[in-house]
């Protein structure tokens, strides 16, 4: 395997991991609370878990599928913060599953011209790389969005990382 090719696997399986650890805390978060509380919104001004996920999947489909692929960009992002209701917590954690599965699939399988190439994707400009960076990070920081709610709603540790010691220092 060459460099560049070495390279690739580390960006898609880096990616992946912090992708499928996002989806973790939130199947955690999920488990904590009720039908209910998934559509609840702290205030006016914020989303519900049920609006940030719908969100996740729009997002992580126009930026790490439709324009790694180029396919037609379909993403009606507004619906995603208006809708109040008309998933359950599994259907969404599904949904959400399902669309990280494919991002990732669309990341290994992209060409190597695919990951270098620009692309304007909401009117920003990136290579597919830094789309993958992209979906990654943005998944990460609505995953602490929910994180933070359940918390809220819950007065409770999550434990994502019980019986794991994060006081060990880097080797």
């Amino acid at each position: 395997m060459d460099k560049e090719q070495q390279l690739r696997e580390e960006l898609v399986w880096n990616a992946g991991y912090r992708m499928n650890e996002s989806l973790r805390m939130i199947k955690i978060c999920l488990d904590k609370l009720s039908e209910d509380q998934i559509w609840e919104k702290p205030n006016e001004s914020s989303n519900s878990i049920g609006n940030l996920m719908l969100h996740l999947c729009g997002n992580i489909t126009q930026y790490g599928i439709a324009s790694i692929k180029d396919e037609e960009d379909n993403r009606k992002r507004d619906e995603e913060f208006s809708a109040t209701s008309g998933f359950s917590k599994e259907e969404l954690f599904k949904k959400l599953s399902d669309t990280v599965e494919e991002a990732k699939r669309t990341f290994y399988e992209a060409p190597l011209q695919e990951l270098l190439r620009k692309r304007s994707v909401q009117g920003f400009n990136f290579s597919g790389v830094g789309n993958i960076i992209h979906v990654t990070e943005h998944l990460s920081y609505h995953t602490g969005q929910i994180a933070l709610w359940t918390k809220l709603l819950e007065n409770t540790d999550l434990g994502f990382f019980d019986g794991v010691d994060l006081n060990v220092k880097n080797e």
